[in-house]
């Protein structure tokens, strides 16, 4: 596959050698291969990796089938994709609650990576996982296209420059704005679950933004700085205010989990354009 990008506006002069290493995190086996192939262009034509590009060049990357590992997957149904935004690189769909992610063995079938890689065959891209969202939880999730893009897009998670803003209906009242700092580990018990771990957890941090309040129940908006699994889910139970329909925290008392990830925003590893996505209706 080809894929091509012009440089933005803000990019520094640097050799192609260090665009494709340290910027684009290209592994060292496919810089290799490139490099051999002469399967770099820039403006058109073959670039040496010791040729300096610069802001408005456009590069040319042709992969081969080979050069990247990529675990097949059992087609699903296009029909069931709901795209939020999508270019040449990186797609962003509405995952309806009560499916999960992507699948845990090969062969399995039935999960939204299934549906997306159908969606997907047409144009011969696929679909690479970034970050997950809980099988009961509904709303924005972000995939990669291609393996280029793939570790950018896992670096500006790691980095926190993934905006996540979710929305949570809770049991119980919630009157003020707070930031829950609970350390979260697994539980030794049940392999399903995460607890509140202080001396042993991974550091988690979730701001609440409170909608709407009653003595019964709670609107709110959760932002996460961190992305440990269940990690709205736990902080939230841990204060008493589990999440409305939570099998696991709380009680199942909804026909759902009440848990929705409703607006993404990043910058465009490539482009350095805002994207700005919403997964509208939500909860309310």
């Amino acid at each position: 596959m080809n894929y091509t990008i012009q440089l933005p506006a803000s990019q520094k002069p640097l050799s192609l050698a260090d665009l494709l290493e340290k910027q684009w995190l290209v592994p060292r086996k496919v810089r290799h291969l490139l490099r051999m192939r002469k399967n770099c262009l820039v403006n058109g034509a073959i670039a040496e990796f010791h040729q300096i590009v610069q802001a408005g060049d456009t590069l040319t990357v042709i992969l081969e089938e080979t050069d990247y590992n990529y675990q097949p997957l059992q087609l699903g149904q296009a029909k069931n994709v709901k795209v939020l935004y999508e270019d040449s690189h990186l797609i962003v769909v509405d995952k309806p609650a009560g499916i999960k992610t992507h699948p845990n063995e090969p062969g399995e079938k039935g999960t939204l990576m299934n549906d997306l890689a159908a969606y997907l065959a047409p144009s011969q891209s696929r679909p690479y996982v970034v970050h997950r969202l809980d099988q009961e939880t509904s709303g924005t999730l972000l995939f990669a296209k291609n393996p280029l893009v793939l570790p950018l897009l896992s670096r500006l998670l790691e980095e926190k420059q993934i905006y996540r803003r979710y929305q949570a209906l809770v049991k119980g009242e919630i009157s003020r704005d707070l930031t829950i700092t609970k350390k979260i580990g697994r539980d030794r018990h049940d392999r399903r679950k995460r607890v509140i771990d202080p001396r042993g957890g991974q550091i988690a941090v979730t701001h609440v933004e409170v909608f709407s309040h009653t003595p019964k129940e709670s609107r709110i908006f959760c932002i996460l700085e961190t992305g440990r699994t269940h990690q709205i889910r736990v902080h939230l139970a841990a204060l008493g205010h589990p999440i409305i329909g939570d099998p696991l925290y709380g009680k199942q008392t909804a026909p759902r989990l009440m848990l929705h990830a409703y607006q993404m925003s990043l910058k465009h590893p490539f482009t350095e354009e805002t994207i700005e996505i919403t997964a509208n209706p939500g909860l309310w």
